[in-house]
């Protein structure tokens, strides 16, 4: 059928869908630009120091060591700490289901600090409080020194507040940003020469999957994003979870940037990897680890209610650059990285991959992806078998935001 308009309206149709083509031409281009680095896959099969340490060292190596990356350099390292130290998988400890294990951290702490990094400064924002870290890892049963002890120089800070700074850094997504043109963050954020991510290897009831990119989901304070953040100014001690950054049922405390749109989606599986995308653009990652000797499948912690079970992969994974690192890990965990929303590992949220590679962070494609150490094939851990076995039961409720 011929659809009859005068030259006035096909001008104005045609101006209204410019923005919108340039704006997918543009995100094209960065896609196919999006940087490419080695990442370093390696096998160990227990926590012991002993094996280890070595694994650690050789994929350091494989990727050009650490010393051009930190010696003279003050490092950050985001490590995984989700939930309450109280929940348990079974009667199993945290650090071999959703916690980063603390020799893991040691591990990277140690050659650090022999590969002359000048300070080392361990971050997270624990379960919602402003308790050091030192005492989060106490009530999982760790022994904070012997992370302290592992290098010169080494302290940690709660990034869920002020914490040791005297005001928030501002820190701007160079993309432009999906949800945020800014974030207020603790000062470590920003006082770092060098930003590591270590993560958990494991699936996310929310974002598919959770690995160097989604743990920086926990950078926000909650002191300005958590529900029970003060309006006008950040509250003094952190109230409440993420939860509103999940669903956007409110803005941060306007001292912060507020969302860009107010108006888009408030759907979490939307939100989320955006969220995440915007936080890895702002607080670029430049080395990220993904521990996925032990760990777990079903989700992100043990509150999650499709059947988690504990885990052995026996792998790990490092690179210079996070979305190629997330890249490979998931095709060590059995899923495509290609895989766009509505396939598994996202069958209901869209890929915090396939957006950062659209945002010119990294490349997803692992064509153009050299991995070093152990193949993908050898290190492979069928995560995605074990999903579709799940299938059959029903979606579950999300679990608790972190």
């Amino acid at each position: 059928m011929m659809i009859r308009q005068t030259r006035r309206e096909w001008l104005s149709r045609t101006a209204a869908a410019i923005p919108g083509l340039c704006l997918a031409g543009s995100s094209l281009r960065r896609a196919a630009a999006a940087p490419a680095a080695p990442v370093a896959v390696g096998r160990a099969k227990t926590y012991d120091p002993t094996e280890l340490l070595p694994a650690v060292e050789s994929m350091f190596d494989r990727l050009g060591g650490l010393g051009q990356l930190v010696k003279g350099k003050t490092v950050a390292i985001k490590v995984n700490l989700t939930g309450s130290p109280t929940y348990r998988l079974g009667y199993l400890p945290a650090e071999v289901t959703h916690y980063t294990h603390p020799h893991v951290i040691a591990a990277a702490v140690h050659l650090m600090g022999r590969a002359g990094a000048r300070r080392i400064r361990v971050l997270e924002s624990p379960w919602n409080t402003a308790d050091p870290i030192e005492e989060c890892m106490l009530q999982a049963n760790w022994e904070p020194r012997d992370i302290l002890n592992a290098a010169p120089h080494v302290e940690f800070e709660n990034t869920n507040y002020l914490g040791q700074g005297t005001k928030y850094s501002r820190l701007t997504p160079s993309s432009g940003g999906y949800i945020y043109p800014a974030f207020d963050l603790n000062h470590s954020y920003e006082d770092c020469d060098v930003f590591v991510s270590i993560a958990k290897l494991k699936e996310h009831v929310t974002a598919g999957v959770t690995l160097s990119m989604k743990n920086c989901f926990g950078i926000t304070p909650c002191t300005i994003y958590g529900t029970g953040a003060d309006i006008d100014e950040p509250s003094e001690t952190p109230k409440g979870g993420r939860q509103s950054v999940h669903t956007g049922d409110r803005q941060p405390s306007k001292s912060a940037p507020p969302e860009k749109d107010p108006t888009s989606p408030r759907q979490e599986t939307w939100r989320v990897p955006r969220v995440v995308v915007d936080l890895v653009a702002a607080r670029p990652i430049h080395l990220a680890i993904v521990d996925g000797i032990k760990t777990m499948t079903g989700g992100e912690g043990p509150w999650v209610q499709e059947d988690p079970r504990p885990a052995a992969p026996g792998v790990l994974v490092a690179g210079l650059n996070p979305v190629n690192t997330d890249a490979v890990a998931m095709a060590v965990m059995g899923f495509d990285p290609m895989a766009d929303r509505g396939t598994p590992p996202f069958e209901s949220c869209d890929s915090t991959l396939k957006l950062a590679e659209a945002a010119g962070l990294g490349t997803r494609d692992l064509s153009r992806i050299e991995v070093v150490g152990t193949p993908v094939a050898e290190a492979k851990f069928d995560f995605a078998a074990i999903r579709n076995r799940r299938r059959g039961a029903a979606r579950p409720p999300l679990g608790p935001r972190g």
